[in-house]
């Protein structure tokens, strides 16, 4: 399941609140941590993890920051969410069905990734109590 961390405001209550939040669910305090180079984290480590190694760079969360594409991508897609958390609760309920959709088409012959979408949308159609369509 993915899971997609948005954030309302990015003033440094809003990301000392984040830290907080991250540390919580890690249930260790790490090493190091990356950011962008947005001043609010830096104020807000500061705050939280005293002594925890902070590098901010351009480059260096671009892992970080391309796992998050395809989230960003649908967000772009689908507008008009009136909150993060809308956000969230629409995309946390839509990922599983467009999994279902989208095998990875990378990883599969032609002949393959067709035959699996065709059976697929058998099953949909199965689940969804519709009429099978020649």
């Amino acid at each position: 399941m993915l899971e997609v961390l948005l954030q309302r405001h990015r003033d440094t209550t809003a990301a000392a609140r984040f830290f907080r939040k991250l540390l919580k669910k890690q249930g260790f305090v790490p090493r190091v941590i990356v950011t962008d180079k947005l001043k609010s984290y830096e104020a807000a480590k500061k705050q939280v993890m005293k002594r925890v190694e902070h590098r901010q760079h351009k480059g260096l969360n671009n892992r970080a920051e391309n796992s998050h594409q395809p989230t960003r991508v649908r967000e772009r897609r689908m507008r008009r969410f009136k909150s993060p958390g809308q956000a969230q609760r629409f995309l946390s309920a839509f990922e599983p069905i467009r999994g279902h959709f989208h095998p990875k088409q990378h990883e599969l012959s032609a002949k393959r990734y067709r035959d699996q979408l065709r059976q697929r949308f058998e099953d949909w159609r199965e689940v969804a109590g519709l009429n099978s369509v020649a």
